[in-house]
């Protein structure tokens, strides 16, 4: 059996970059961006897993050049390998693309993808379920617990914990090959010692180009207010008399017939406008002004 390939999915993150308000074009502030820390936990999964596996653990990201520092602190924490794609990165399904796209141009082939959950940027935490839909994976997502379950000549299969509603869990049994995004938290990231975090200052970060998928885009028409599809309707026969009393069932049961009163005082109009909203089920009250 071949060596197992952990690869930790790590998102390069700027919380508190800002837009000009007239052109658009977006600040980041490089003293905030970063790794989050549901990628942190990521990471770590990421890193025993390898070690318990007897395996390797890859951390890649897409992202600029400003996300190889977050790297090179993964490789500082004991990540056998990183490497950074290039490409398109506007939603989740354009980072799952590029991420899926930059493995395969570096000739990565992964048995395990950990990410985090969700991102700081207004992630959805969607990206995780776009690499096992398009991988054809098993997922495992929302992770509180993630570690080796069976080890044998039958496969290897995870064990995983996954958060419920009402303070209850469920215990996960994953077959590899999976994609499994986990909590902030679940785990304490280890220390890096100073020796490799001096080696990791001066490691050389891969870089893959990817280009934008052709086709299966999403078209954007003019904008305007939903209106809802009008409701279907078989149309009615006969003549216009017909017609009309079909639309406005006039002769559908139950029907009252119409009647003309002619009450000699507003006591005795109220009084028949009562009578006739009792009899039609109504409750109005007998309280007098």
């Amino acid at each position: 059996m071949s060596a197992v390939l952990v690869a930790a999915a790590l998102r390069w993150t700027d919380p508190r970059a800002t837009a000009h308000p007239l052109t658009g074009t977006a600040t980041s502030a490089p003293y905030a961006a970063g790794v989050s820390p549901a990628d942190r936990c990521a990471l770590e999964h990421g890193l025993r897993l390898a070690e318990r596996l007897g395996g390797s653990c890859l951390a890649v990201t897409v992202g600029p050049a400003g996300a190889e520092e977050m790297l090179r602190e993964a490789l500082a924490a004991g990540a056998d390998d990183a490497l950074r794609v290039e490409g398109p990165d506007g939603d989740e399904a354009a980072t799952a693309h590029s991420l899926l796209a930059g493995l395969a141009a570096g000739g990565r082939t992964a048995d395990v993808l950990v990410c985090g959950n969700r991102s700081l940027d207004r992630g959805t935490g969607a990206t995780p379920a776009h690499l096992a839909a398009r991988l054809g994976w098993a997922q495992a997502l929302g992770l509180a617990e993630l570690g080796v379950a069976v080890q044998d000549g039958d496969g290897i299969r995870l064990r995983a914990v996954r958060r419920l509603d009402g303070g209850r869990a469920e215990e996960l049994d994953v077959p590899l090959p999976a994609v499994c995004s986990v909590e902030p938290g679940t785990v304490r990231p280890r220390r890096a010692p100073l020796a490799t975090a001096l080696a990791a200052r001066r490691a050389e970060i891969p870089v893959v180009r990817v280009s934008t998928p052709q086709g299966g885009g999403v078209r954007a028409g003019r904008m305007r207010p939903y209106r809802p599809r009008a409701k279907v309707l078989p149309a009615p026969e006969g003549g216009t008399r017909q017609r009309l009393l079909a639309l406005t069932g006039a002769l559908t049961p139950p029907r009252t017939p119409p009647r003309m009163v002619t009450p000699e005082s507003p006591e005795e109009a109220a009084e028949l406008l009562l009578a006739y909203l009792r009899e039609h089920g109504a409750n109005p009250g007998t309280q007098k002004s």
